[in-house]
Order: C-alpha cells, then sequence, then structure tokens
C-alpha cells in the first residue's frame, strides 16, 4: 500500500469509505497483537467483529479500541519502556508521557474488554474507574512494561471512522488471567489463534494485513521484540497512502 493513491485506498477499502461530508479529524486509539510461541510458529490472537458494526463489520482484527484520556490515571506495576515511550512521543501530534501513558493503558484495557485477556501482575489492585474493575475483582495490576510499539496508522480521510491507531505486541505469558468465556463486551465474536502466515490470509483489514507483514519482519531480525525497535508509520500525505518510519 505504500506510495498508492487515495483513490487506489478507497478501493482497496471500499466498504469504509464515504464521498464528501465533513472530514473528520482522527481519535486516539490502541490495539494490542497478542502472540504465542507454538513450536517454530508464532501464533497470533485475532476475533471476527459482529456484522452489525458501522466499521470494519465481518473482519478478524486484533483487540483494540479508542483511547480513553482517564485511563492515563490507572496505576501500574511497571511503566512502558522508556525507548517504546520515546518512539510514540516521536512523530506527528507528539503525545506527552500521559498521553502515551493514557495509550498504551486502553490497548491493555481493550483487550481484556473484548477477549477476557487480563495483561499484568497478579496482586491486590484497586480503582474507582468502572471500565477497570474487572481488574480489581481478579487482583490483576496492569503492568505496560510488557507491551512493545510496533506500529502506528492514521486512517486516512472521508472514512466511517478515523482513528490514529498505535499497535502494541505482547505475548501470551504476559497474560495474568484468562477468562474462560472472553470479555464483558460483545465487540468481537470467534476468537482464534492462528499463525502468523495463515492470519495474513484471513479476512482482514489491508491494514492489518500489513502491519503483520512488519511483525514478521521484526520478528526475523528480533526474535524477542526488544524495546524501542523502528516502529513503521502509515498515513496519507498529499494525496498519497505512504510508509514511514518512527
Amino acid at each position: 500500500m505504500e506510495g498508492m493513491t487515495r483513490a487506489d485506498v478507497d478501493k482497496l477499502d471500499k466498504g469504509l469509505a464515504v464521498h464528501g461530508g465533513r472530514l473528520l479529524r482522527p481519535r486516539d486509539a490502541a490495539t494490542l497483537i497478542l502472540l504465542d510461541r507454538s513450536g517454530s510458529d508464532v501464533l497470533v490472537l485475532m476475533g471476527r467483529r459482529h456484522a452489525g458494526h458501522a466499521f470494519m463489520p465481518g473482519k478478524f482484527v486484533f483487540p483494540g479500541g479508542r483511547t480513553d484520556p482517564a485511563d492515563s490515571r490507572i496505576p501500574v506495576a511497571a511503566p512502558l519502556h522508556a525507548k517504546d515511550e520515546a518512539r510514540l512521543a516521536s512523530g506527528p501530534g507528539r503525545a506527552s508521557a500521559a498521553r502515551a501513558r493514557a495509550i498504551a493503558l486502553s490497548a491493555i484495557r481493550e483487550t481484556y474488554e473484548e477477549a477476557g485477556l487480563l495483561i499484568g501482575r497478579k496482586g491486590p489492585f484497586a480503582t474507582a474507574k468502572r471500565d477497570w474493575q474487572g481488574f480489581v475483582e481478579h487482583g490483576v495490576t496492569p503492568s505496560l512494561d510488557a507491551l512493545r510499539f510496533i506500529a502506528r496508522a492514521i486512517t486516512p480521510p472521508n472514512r466511517v471512522r478515523r482513528f490514529d491507531t498505535r499497535f502494541f505486541s505482547a505475548w501470551r505469558e504476559d497474560v495474568a488471567v484468562e477468562l474462560p468465556d472472553g470479555g464483558p463486551t460483545n465487540e468481537l465474536e470467534e476468537l482464534v489463534w492462528l499463525p502468523l502466515a495463515e492470519a495474513r490470509k484471513a479476512d482482514i483489514p489491508d491494514i492489518t494485513r500489513m502491519i503483520l507483514e512488519e511483525l514478521e519482519k521484526r520478528l526475523t531480525n528480533d526474535p524477542l521484540l526488544s524495546p524501542g525497535g523502528a516502529v513503521p508509520f502509515f498515513r496519507l500525505i498529499r494525496n498519497r497512502f505512504v510508509r514511514e518510519v518512527l
């Protein structure tokens, strides 16, 4: 998709394009690519969005959603690695420390809400924030040191929804609690663990396929996903969809 025109992108994501009307300002969002080592394969967790959703209906996606600025005030067992926080703060619309923290924590919160997986460390945890009561109930303190900043993408203009999405990754071993019945929302159904090669062939958005390709390249060079790796950034510039590196 690198270097493609807006018209080319519209053809790829024709179900999401909206012609005319007010241009939407992209909202902060976060996605978590949860990985699991299985022999020589690396599996990735994906879930199918309900067909009735306005945004990407029926597509397989990673858990994720819109950032709540209030997430920045949630206590954590350990902060985001300084190198990844610095990457989050770079590029257009530089993120403050509080904003970067909120974005990263929203990836953990959404993974709980949509997949029933609580990333953090077992132990007493207290907060009055309603969206985090699952962590209180199950005694898990969210921890950001497990996250790696993998990619960033801004939805092109003239879309049903627009997001400035940061993609993080974590390993399944960083999950403190797995709820057998999934998360409390109905955002995703049919949660599956797929080898990366199979995930790229699933019914996924084009940008998701690109992120998976980028992740595979990074895993080849850095199987442990060390903090502070180069972060590809996809966005529309002068009517062309381009790839930059943060």
